[in-house]
């Protein structure tokens, strides 16, 4: 078969894939009791996983290059990391809400490369002098699985705002800072002994009556079950009760943080290695370490955010809400410095104009 006809059929394929994935992901959400819907959905990413490095696969032996050299290309590798990372982030969470957040961007990216760019973008050209360089592979490659990478934790932090409504919880999971120093409206603790216990305490400023809690085994670990939480403030009444999250949320809260803390932390040393390695390629092609291209100063704002994100976590001992916040405007950024640089921008990366 031709190799060029082969690859249309895999794009549309991984599309047709990830689409019925994406359905088959919010359907089991909404009714969680439809039993093997998270299986299906998992074979579902796993196979779109294949498919596309089948098609990056038969594009480098059709072109004779590591197929990153246009947009069409890098989209896909961008679907093929997002893809990747998933897998690794639902083995860790067990939770279909990871396939709910990820599987309508990568449904959507492939959707973008495959049906929407026009074909001469879609085409292998050859290489222009300054990228026939072994640093193709080394720089953009990285930078690509650091897309990918983060761009799954932020969707994960977008997940956990949605689940815990936006609301200030305390969390105590395996994430914690060395200065951490928490107070909020919701705890979720892991007990030493099944028995249930209460505690009240109080000072001046307020008054806790503490949660009891019981141990539940499901099948993935000891679970924190919250039977009570009170919460008295002087702004409000004495009878008058905040609202409160079943245990449930507050159990899938605390797992979604504690997994999108750590595939930032994975993603972001592969952004650091590829801004290097994209520093050292420029001196080579360009002779300069850093131009402050545009795609370049936004390389630097996006380190810059994950890197705020991984400190206030580490050294401040920030977990929930606020860091989750951080995660998600590093999403934004991260899209900025991919796509909208390269495609609205003038500079040395640009793939084109829109306008």
């Amino acid at each position: 078969m031709d190799l060029v006809v082969l690859q249309n059929w895999l794009d549309n394929i991984s599309f047709a894939i990830l689409f019925s994935t994406m359905l088959i992901y919010w359907v089991g959400a909404a009714f969680p009791g439809i039993p093997y819907l998270g299986a299906l959905g998992t074979a579902g990413m796993a196979v779109a996983n294949l498919s596309i490095a089948a098609l990056l696969g038969s594009r480098w032996i059709e072109a004779g290059y590591f197929p990153l050299s246009n947009l069409y290309e890098s989209l896909f590798f961008l679907v093929w990391g997002i893809t990747a990372i998933h897998l690794v982030a639902e083995n860790m969470s067990r939770s279909r809400l990871v396939g709910v957040a990820t599987s309508p961007v990568a449904m959507a990216i492939s959707a973008f490369a495959a049906l929407t760019l026009p074909a001469t973008m879609q085409s292998a050209e050859p290489l222009v002098p300054a990228l026939k360089s072994n640093w193709l592979m080394m720089h953009v490659s990285v930078m690509m699985l650091s897309y990918s990478t983060l761009m799954v934790g932020a969707l994960l932090a977008i997940a956990f705002l949605i689940v815990t409504r936006g609301q200030k919880i305390e969390l105590t999971g395996s994430s914690f800072g060395t200065n951490s120093n928490r107070n909020g409206n919701y705890r979720l603790q892991r007990p030493q002994n099944p028995e249930p216990q209460a505690e009240t305490s109080a000072d001046s400023a307020s008054a806790f009556s503490e949660p009891s809690f019981n141990s539940n085994n499901n099948g993935l670990g000891t679970t924190a079950v919250l039977e009570l939480a009170t919460v008295q403030t002087p702004s409000t009444a004495p009878n008058q009760t905040a609202e409160l999250l079943s245990p449930q949320r507050l159990n899938l809260a605390e797992t979604l943080d504690n997994i999108s803390y750590r595939i930032i932390g994975l993603g972001f040393p592969l952004l650091t290695v590829g801004i290097i390695a994209g520093a050292v390629w420029a001196n080579e092609a360009w002779g300069s370490y850093w131009s402050w291209d545009p795609k370049e100063t936004w390389a630097l704002i996006t380190w810059l955010v994950f890197a705020a994100y991984l400190h206030a976590r580490i050294t401040r001992g920030w977990q929930g809400r606020r860091p989750a916040i951080l995660a998600a405007t590093g999403f934004v950024v991260v899209w900025i410095c991919y796509l909208g640089v390269n495609l609205l921008g003038k500079g040395l990366h640009s793939y084109g104009w829109f306008f």
